[in-house]
């Protein structure tokens, strides 16, 4: 579990780099474009790494 755990926090120190970057090269609407899909490609992940770990319970406790 200690390697999910660091995945997402890879993930957001990664989410915080591209937020630094974007500011730099896009305008304020095409950042704030950006900001709201990375915000929302960041739920589908934790979502997608939150029924991954179900799924492993689950089929541990089935053993």
């Amino acid at each position: 579990m200690s390697t999910l755990s660091s995945s997402v926090a890879s993930c957001e120190s990664h989410s915080e780099l591209v937020k630094k970057l974007t500011k730099a090269y896009y305008g304020d609407e095409q950042q704030e474009k950006f900001i709201d899909l990375q915000a929302e490609v960041d739920s589908l992940l934790q979502q997608l790494q939150n029924l991954k770990s179900q799924k492993l319970e689950s089929s541990s406790n089935e053993e």
